[in-house]
Parts: structure tokens; sequence; C-alpha cells
């Protein structure tokens, strides 16, 4: 299952969350602009936020990472308020900020998604992007997260959310059976994780197996729907954010400037589509506290 998102290439990846990513460093910064599939990713969510979010205000970037979208958001005249799970990660959205001149806007701290240290009603709009709710690895805390980002919004305001998809990933998996070095073929765990999302520890040592991704909760669309709406938000948007382009994640650069044009209008077409929602590597909800 070993693709970009791993610490390195090749050597140990840490199964710890916050660890991974203190580890992974500059690259979370990097990952939405280092190549064309990365890019789908980071531009279909920002049309989402340009078309719903307040013209001003207080947002919370939860599991901001190092900054992408608070830099983003603070560009455009937002006050943000961005935590996460990573001290490097924390450092590097600072950095950032500062780099961009907005460092005055936005406001970073440590801070787990499952118990955020924030007043009810904090926020005019929370973020929630790039799958900080698919590292929650327990069920029930998962559930508190999603309570949390209710608690801390306004009623009425935006609440969006990106988590990793199930069926993306498994079908990558299984292209690449047999087609990769013997510790990076994860091939003999595809049954289980079909059937439970979970790519952990237990997965892990009932097959006598390295990690070779970090740990992740994979989400088909209905317990993404399900999930958030028992956590009192209302869903107004699913959305695939490479849709069916997440297979050709490895090819996508060779295209063309024409080519990429039609990818990115085809991509328009099917975006809320159910089906190709269940099927993108990254699926977006739109939502109202």
């Amino acid at each position: 299952m070993r693709d970009d998102a791993t610490p390195e290439a090749t050597g140990d990846v840490p199964l710890d969350v916050a660890t991974f990513y203190d580890q992974y460093g500059e690259r979370e910064w990097e990952r939405l602009d280092r190549d064309f599939h990365h890019r789908l990713e980071w531009e279909a969510t920002v049309e989402y936020l340009d078309r719903h979010l307040p013209a001003t205000g207080h947002v919370l970037d939860a599991g901001g990472g190092a900054g992408r979208y608070a830099v983003w958001l603070a560009e455009r005249g937002h006050e943000v308020t961005l935590l996460d799970l990573s001290e490097r990660q924390a450092a590097l959205a600072r950095e950032k900020a500062h780099e961009r001149g907005v460092g005055d806007r936005v406001t970073v701290g440590r801070g787990d998604v499952s118990a955020l240290p924030a007043p009810d009603d904090a926020f005019d709009a929370t973020l929630c992007l790039g799958g900080p709710l698919s590292h929650v690895l327990e069920t029930a805390d998962r559930e508190q997260a999603v309570r949390e980002l209710r608690r801390v919004t306004a009623d009425g305001a935006p609440v969006f959310v990106s988590v990793m998809g199930l069926m993306a990933s498994v079908t990558r998996m299984l292209r690449h059976a047999g087609r990769v070095p013997e510790a990076d073929d994860d091939t003999e765990l595809l049954a289980d994780l079909a059937r439970t999302g979970d790519y952990d520890e237990a997965l892990l040592e009932r097959y006598g197996r390295d990690p070779t991704v970090q740990q992740m909760h994979l989400f088909r669309v209905d317990e993404f729907e399900s999930l958030l709406e028992a956590g009192g938000l209302r869903v107004e948007t699913l959305a695939a954010l490479e849709g069916p382009f997440s297979q050709r994640r490895d090819h996508l650069d060779d295209l063309t400037d024409e080519h990429r044009a039609v990818v990115r209008e085809t991509l328009d077409v099917l975006r809320e589509d159910r089906y190709v929602v269940d099927h993108s590597a990254h699926m977006l909800a739109v939502c109202r506290a």
C-alpha cells in the first residue's frame, strides 16, 4: 500500500500519527502542489470553500497540518485558528503564515480533533480537511470528534470535512497486487481491510506485517454521511475530490494541458455523483452546524 504519503520511500513508518507527521515535515506543506493528482484535491476543495464560506469571520482549521488552507483563508481576510497534533506541523504553519505576511491573522496551537480546546459556538466556519478524521482510529473517538466540530461552530455556520476513501484504496491495492516489492505488497490484508476500513496496528499484527503507510480508517460514503449526521451536522453536499482519476495518480503528470482541462471538466460533471464520491481517494462533505 506504500505510496507518496509515507515518510520515506524506504524505511520505517511510525504507527503514531503525530510522530508520522513530525517526520513527514515540510512534505505536508508541499503535498497539495506536488503533482496534478494532488492539485485536483486542492482545487476542488477551495472551490467549495469559495462557494460556501462567509465573507468574513473566524475560521477553525482542525488538523490543519502545515497550514495550506489556513494561509489561503488568511490571505482572503479571515481570522484563522489552526490546531494540529503534530508539533512539527504546527511550527511549519506558523512559519508559512509569517513568510506569506499573514502571521497576524493565523493563530496556531496543538490540539486533538476529539477534544478541541475552544469554547462552544466560537467559529464562523470550521474546516477538517485532508483526512484528520481518518486518523482517528476508534469509532467512539470519531463520533466524539464530529460532536466537537459541531460544538465549536456557530449555529448554521458551514463545516467542511474531508476523509480518505476505502474503495479507491482497495482498487489501487488490487491493481498493484503482485506487481510491487513484497515488503510493499499488502494484498493479503485486503479482505479484512474491505470489511472494516481499518488499516491499523491490529490488522498489521494479525498478518505479521510492517506498516507501509500511516494508520488510518478509510470510509465508504454512507458511513461518512451517517457519522456526520449522528454528530449533529446537516450534510448539504458530498463531493469527490479526485474521483475516478484517483487510479491514475502515477500517470497524470504526463498529460498535456488540453487533456488536463478535459480531466477537470469531466470531474466537475461527475463530482457529486454518489458512486463517484464513494470511489474517490478523498471525499468532501459540506455541512451546516
